[in-house]
């Protein structure tokens, strides 16, 4: 499988988060630019996990599916199941809502946030209520590329 590059221009890999993607503020969800795109490529699909929840090792805060191809997916994008602008995409349910969760690790902890972006070489029919149980087992036979970035995140940390 080829491997996408998954950058951010809000931080770099295995680097600090910045509140403003934190379920603490103002909770947007970051700027993510893909390179290696496949050719082939009809969707692209988002999963980010924290990897250091307390009960639930990879707890999922945003799914995300039906993503036009492109090497940028823009910051910030509204809540709700399925949105038009700024880009498409349709997004399941991830930490109780459709949408993204930013980081709000309890008390000082520091945590790990995956973000995987994967190309499809399929669009992906399934509910917006679905899971992420239910768009990994969607994807499983469509995946032409993944990456990841990792953000670290913990209330008031020290830069």
């Amino acid at each position: 499988m080829n491997e996408l590059k998954v950058t951010s221009s809000q931080f770099e890999n295995e680097g600090w988060m910045p509140d403003s993607v934190a379920g603490y503020a103002e909770d947007n969800s970051p700027e993510l630019i893909i390179d290696n795109v496949p050719e082939g490529t009809i969707t692209l699909a988002i999963v980010m996990d924290d990897l250091d929840h307390p009960i639930v090792k990879g707890f999922n805060h945003w799914i995300a599916w039906n993503l036009a191809p492109n090497n940028r997916i823009p910051g910030s994008i509204p809540k709700g199941a399925t949105i038009e602008n700024p880009i498409h995409i349709e997004q399941g349910i991830g930490y109780g809502k459709h949408g993204y969760r930013g980081p709000k690790p309890p008390f000082n902890w520091n945590h790990r946030y995956r973000f995987t972006v994967y190309a499809l070489d399929t669009k992906i029919d399934i509910s917006v209520n679905s899971k992420k149980e239910e768009l990994m087992e969607a994807i499983e036979d469509h995946v032409l590329a993944s990456g990841t970035i990792i953000g670290k995140y913990q209330r008031h940390h020290a830069s």
